[in-house]
């Protein structure tokens, strides 16, 4: 498969990890371009972003998203900016408040699931509402599924135009109480994508926890792409703490490198997903700019 680039994910931060997890999940800001960039450069050509508040607490706020936003297309130039509206850092439309920002992706859960201590509440008039927020501002969603009826609903809202463009699939495995990591199910997953979006659809696959290396490794043999990071796992194995969100995407790379498939540019990743071949921001186009 040395002709199907493997676009890597990094989740850097998430809701839930801290400090006392483990030291190298970046909070601030600036930890979080420093991370990112370290990231980038490691191999990840999409990051997926939270916010967190003075007191390291989850957060909605735009402001933070802009600083955010701000400071990685200035030290990382051309990579994709994939911004959560995740229920964990706000409540009803606050969730969708950065998306006047105008980052290139967001993540998009279309139904609701259980979670380890609490329902994942995405009622149809909010899945609506965010959708259209990111119709309006040219904002890519990465349908978060956390079960096979999100992928079923993803494809309804793109039948009858809800979205605007074809959904990125990413499929959310290991969650407590949510779906657990079964390799029929992933299966048939890619199955469902497929037929309902087309063979050359791209889609991505999450593992949390010890999960997220089996997930990767499922999602890179299987021809899709991967998500790692801290948000999702703070750990490189039983005895270790993950160093850095660089550190857990190299691991994702040596696995492309296993299965015979070069990690994307960013450039190919924004190819193949459709996006603009332009480092947002800056005006300069993407043959230009070099990682």
């Amino acid at each position: 498969m040395s002709d199907n680039p493997c676009i890597l994910c990094a989740a850097i931060t998430g809701s839930l990890p801290t400090k006392a997890n483990n030291p190298a999940v970046p909070i601030t800001i600036a930890e979080q371009v420093e991370s990112t960039h370290e990231a980038f450069e490691a191999g990840a050509s999409i990051v997926h972003a939270h916010v967190r508040d003075d007191e390291g607490r989850p957060t909605s706020d735009p402001d933070r998203f802009a600083r955010l936003l701000e400071g990685i297309r200035r030290h990382c130039p051309g990579m994709i900016v994939q911004l959560s509206t995740g229920g964990r850092s706000g409540a009803g439309r606050d969730r969708g408040g950065m998306l006047r920002l105008s980052p290139d992706m967001a993540s998009l859960a279309v139904g609701s699931n259980n979670f380890p201590t609490r329902v994942y509440e995405n009622s149809p008039d909010l899945v609506d509402w965010l959708a259209a927020e990111m119709a309006a501002h040219g904002v890519m969603p990465e349908i978060e599924a956390f079960d096979l009826s999100h992928i079923l609903q993803a494809h309804a809202m793109w039948r009858d135009g809800r979205l605007t463009t074809r959904p990125y699939v990413q499929f959310v495995m290991g969650v407590r109480n949510a779906m657990p990591v079964d390799r029929d199910v992933f299966d048939y997953y890619v199955h469902t994508v497929r037929r309902l979006f087309g063979a050359d659809a791209p889609w991505c696959a999450a593992g949390i926890g010890p999960n997220q290396i089996v997930l990767n490794e499922w999602a890179i043999a299987a021809g899709g792409h991967a998500r790692t990071g801290l948000e999702d796992n703070v750990r490189l194995d039983r005895d270790r703490l993950a160093p850095s969100n660089a550190a857990l995407v190299r691991r994702a790379a040596a696995l492309c490198d296993r299965n015979g498939r070069p990690v994307a540019t960013w450039q190919q990743a924004r190819a193949i997903l459709g996006l603009p071949q332009k480092a947002p921001g800056t005006g300069v186009a993407a043959q230009d700019v070099a990682r």
